[in-house]
């Protein structure tokens, strides 16, 4: 079995390691042979948050994102999921409805694999019983991590980070920058960092005005990416960018996301910090 890799600098990417290549080639191959190919059009719900569960789900080709929704209907992006990563696991190995909403960004193939299978054949194999456990570790490791470095982050340095992090896990280099390669509206950048809707349209536009970043329908690309780890250092306004402030009879609302300039954690706070590979079960 191929082991993730691990290590004191390595920036948390043992958790962006997907699940089938953490197997070797033999046990996939068996794994994926239980199941039936599923293909998903680009914003198409493939599981649904509290929904009962019936299946688990091999992503082959295609990106997805994974959320969750809040009793008040604040919508928070956990995690992108892309080739060789599993969701529905949790629900099928605890029999509980699914904890989030996992939805395609592109077109995407998955093979279903029915509850009853999937127990049976971990059962049979213990190599792949612990590269699941191995897999859980990591995420849960992961968005705790993330989630006490956003504890004491403004919403500024959240985004920041959440940009680097897209960029190093998602990236893909260009003549003139790193290209997001997943498709990725405002509100759900803002969804990741726990920030509104209109915060993240104004920090963008701060960015733009640097030329730190260029932006279009469900796209972006990372020009300056120096600027972004300056802001996600510390936080110190970078000249020509400056330091969004709250009106000074702005309050914090009873519910929902934090106004503009909010710069405390917010009151639903990012669930695992920037959404890389996966902050949790599904």
């Amino acid at each position: 079995m191929t082991s993730a890799p691990h290590g004191p600098d390595d920036g948390g990417l043992e958790d962006r390691v997907p699940f089938l290549a953490r197997l070797e080639s033999q046990e996939r191959t068996a794994l994926l042979s239980l199941g039936r190919e599923l293909r998903f059009a680009p914003r198409v719900v493939l599981l649904h948050q509290r929904e009962p569960s019936s299946h688990v789900l091999f992503l082959v080709q295609g990106w997805t994102k994974v959320t969750a929704a809040a009793a008040n209907g604040y919508e928070a992006l956990l995690a992108l999921r892309g080739a060789g990563d599993v969701v529905g696991e949790s629900a099928a190995l605890t029999g509980r409805p699914r904890s989030a909403t996992v939805t395609a960004l592109e077109p995407v193939r998955a093979v279903a694999v029915e509850h009853g299978l999937f127990k049976d054949f971990l059962g049979h194999s213990p190599a792949v019983s612990f590269a699941l456990l191995g897999l859980t570790a990591d995420r849960t490791r992961a968005a705790d991590r993330r989630r006490l470095e956003f504890a004491s982050m403004s919403v500024r340095q959240r985004f920041a980070v959440l940009l680097l992090d897209l960029a190093r896990s998602h990236g893909r280099r260009t003549a003139e920058g790193i290209e997001l390669a997943v498709p990725l509206s405002k509100q759900e950048l803002a969804g990741s960092v726990g920030a509104s809707r209109e915060m993240v349209q104004r920090l963008l536009r701060e960015l733009r005005e640097k030329e730190a970043v260029s932006t279009g329908r469900r796209t972006l690309l990372i020009l300056r990416p120096g600027i972004l780890r300056r802001i996600a250092a510390t936080d110190q306004p970078v000249p020509g960018i400056p330091s969004p402030q709250r009106p000074p009879d702005a309050s914090p609302p009873a519910d929902g996301p934090p106004p503009p300039g909010e710069t405390t954690r917010p009151r639903h706070g990012p669930a695992g910090g920037p959404a890389g590979r996966g902050s949790g079960p599904v």
